[in-house]
């Protein structure tokens, strides 16, 4: 039971963590309707379960790249590509279209293919994602007094699903402001998207070069 709670607890905490990854779910839930945000968010989970293996299967090299210069190459990295997406968002044009209440993008099968990816992409692009899961486990790990085993394996599971969880309770919410969906909204929320980005991207960049952890 204590274990269970403290896997809830740490679920919730990392799920109202606004980050990029955020204002996409709720874009996509806009425009394209849940369906097309889940399918994006089970990218998201996806790319997180294969972080954890990472951190899991090689907990002493993340223990150490989490202390070594490797760090600040990742941040380099990782900022690259946010930066790129973000001003790639900047410049995208919206379609002008009549937006009226409640409608929805079409979304063909393959849509949600690609949506799929593209959470797995953005989610994975971020190297802070493994590290605070290492961290995550290393909480776990010292309050049962070990690194492996079933209760490690419960104590993620608690945390994934709980996290899954809000966010469908973030895309549902999201779903009640489809009234109100207008082609300025659309346009200043693709905007929105383009400057998180972009300030996520330079925050990793500065961090790389000054090595900051």
């Amino acid at each position: 039971m204590d274990l269970l709670l403290k896997g809830l607890v740490t679920g919730f905490i990392l799920s109202i963590m606004i980050g990029p990854v955020f204002f996409v779910l709720l874009e996509t839930s806009i425009r394209k309707g849940v369906r097309a945000a889940i399918a994006l968010d089970l990218g998201v989970l996806i790319s997180d379960i294969v972080y954890i293996l990472i951190a899991y299967l090689f907990y002493t090299e993340v223990e150490a790249l989490s202390k070594g210069d490797d760090k600040s190459l990742l941040h380099l990295i990782g900022g690259g590509m946010f930066l790129a997406y973000g001003v790639f968002n900047l410049l995208k044009k919206v379609k002008e279209r009549k937006v009226k209440g409640g409608e929805l993008d079409k979304v063909r099968t393959r849509d949600y293919i690609w949506l799929g990816i593209k959470g797995f992409v953005l989610n994975i692009a971020n190297p802070l994602v493994v590290f605070y899961w290492f961290s995550v486990m290393t909480l776990g790990a010292e309050s049962e007094g070990e690194s492996g085993g079933w209760r490690m394996i419960f104590y993620l599971g608690i945390i994934l699903l709980t996290f899954f969880t809000i966010d469908l309770l973030k895309i549902l919410g999201a779903k009640r402001l489809r009234p109100l969906v207008t082609h300025r909204l659309l346009v200043g929320l693709n905007r929105l998207i383009g400057i998180v980005f972009v300030l996520f991207g330079v925050v990793l960049i500065v961090q790389g070069v000054m090595g900051i952890q």
